[in-house]
């Protein structure tokens, strides 16, 4: 029995009954009592899968966004996560009228869950360490240039797919960099939950 089925009462096959064939009795689940919020042996098999596809879709967002209520390190995974996950998808939105829609919406989501967990979790010091950070920075240049910069280049009749290149290799490796963070998180024993102050 692997460390979440010991945690929750699940055993690891049903952990990937839950996740994979019902995954409305999954989030249920998850709502019911905040001991079954660390069934994380499905979340990170699901999360494999999602690796392995390359994209980071909504349903492991949203267990993500339950899980980073709870811990500093769920929160700094979940942040790295969707801002890449979401920027991922920019190249998809490739017209000139979508560029500011997407800006701002990325804007909004991106400011108010940095926002929003670092309220939470004010007193355990910064979410994002300073190699997140910088990464995460990152991700600003390689957009301007993507998106502002590229179209004016020589190389945007020869390389047309640069943008799409730059950013799904940048995107990926901030999707591994939080796959290796939620098996280390996985592996490293009993989470310390915090507890609501009443």
């Amino acid at each position: 029995m692997s460390y979440s089925g010991a945690v929750t009462g699940i055993s690891l096959p049903g952990c990937y009954q839950i996740n994979f064939f019902h995954p409305l009795e999954c989030f249920q689940l998850l709502l019911s009592s905040p001991k079954t919020l660390h069934c994380l042996t499905s979340l990170k098999d699901h999360f494999s899968g999602t690796v392995a596809l390359g994209k980071i879709n909504a349903r492991l967002l949203l267990h993500f966004s339950l899980l980073s209520v709870e811990r500093s390190r769920d929160a700094s995974i979940y942040l790295i996560l969707s801002t890449t996950g979401h920027l991922s998808l920019f190249p998809l939105l490739f017209t000139a009228p979508e560029l500011p829609i997407k800006v701002l919406l990325m804007l909004l989501f991106t400011v108010y869950s940095f926002s929003s967990l670092k309220a939470i979790f004010r007193k355990e010091g910064p979410l994002l360490n300073w190699l997140e950070t910088i990464y995460l920075t990152g991700l600003i240049p390689l957009e301007i240039f993507c998106e502002i910069v590229f179209p004016f280049t020589p190389w945007a009749l020869k390389f047309p797919f640069l943008p799409l290149l730059l950013t799904s290799v940048y995107c990926a490796l901030g999707i591994m960099y939080a796959w290796f963070r939620l098996y280390i998180s996985v592996f490293m024993g009993p989470p310390a939950v915090r507890q609501k102050e009443e």
